[in-house]
């Protein structure tokens, strides 16, 4: 079926935000608790959809909250200084946008959200977002992009997905909905194999939704 709806994820799709938190993550480990957060460790939890809190071991409820507000510290300084942009993704949402709905439903605070794309002009072409606030359960599970749906009023079959991490593609998939990964570096470890379709690049995402090879 032609697709005439996309739900992006945000993160490492439209900007290059993923490194950024696992440095922040890591970074607050260390501190509070001496905990050397190894990288692959780190991705098979997010795949999970836990949270990093889970490798410090032993420690109580409030010295993680503590360590958990010193991270999103951590993680609003990188992402206020650090270059998150990624390449094209303008020019390549300005063509979409002529003939699809367009959204982002990302796992991201509302208050990290707004940071990120401040004065960014990427909101500007959706027609909403949905961030970690806006229902039940994140991503593995379906409810982000089931929550897509419902607010475009769409069909799965008229969606598709725009993801790069595992976690997404699990939650797209228990949804229903096909879905594109666009590849990136920090996730090109990660099990994509259920994927509709595998890109190298945001910008080559029109050339498979003209193909209208879904089935």
């Amino acid at each position: 079926m032609e697709k005439k709806y996309i739900l992006f994820d945000n993160d490492g799709v439209l900007v290059e935000t993923e490194v950024w938190y696992y440095e922040a993550s890591k970074r607050a480990l260390k501190e509070f608790f001496d905990v050397n957060l190894q990288f692959d460790e780190y991705m098979d939890i997010m795949t999970a959809g836990n949270g990093v809190w889970v490798a410090a071991k032993g420690a109580s409820e409030k010295e993680k909250i503590i360590a958990r507000e010193q991270r999103d510290v951590y993680y609003q300084e990188y992402l206020r200084k650090e270059n998150i942009a990624i390449e094209n993704v303008h020019d390549v949402l300005g063509e979409l946008k002529k003939q699809y709905q367009m959204a982002i439903v990302t796992t991201s605070r509302r208050v990290d959200f707004d940071i990120i794309h401040k004065n960014r002009g990427i909101i500007d072409f959706m027609d909403f977002v949905l961030c970690v606030e806006d229902y039940p359960r994140a991503k593995p599970f379906p409810d982000p992009y089931l929550k897509g749906l419902e607010l475009f009023g769409a069909s799965k079959e008229e969606t598709i997905v725009i993801e790069d991490s595992q976690r997404g593609l699990i939650s797209a998939n228990r949804a229903n909905i096909d879905c594109v990964i666009v590849h990136n570096e920090f996730t090109k470890t990660q099990n994509f194999d259920s994927a509709s379709y595998k890109i190298d690049k945001l910008s080559e995402l029109s050339s498979i939704l003209n193909q209208n090879k879904f089935e």
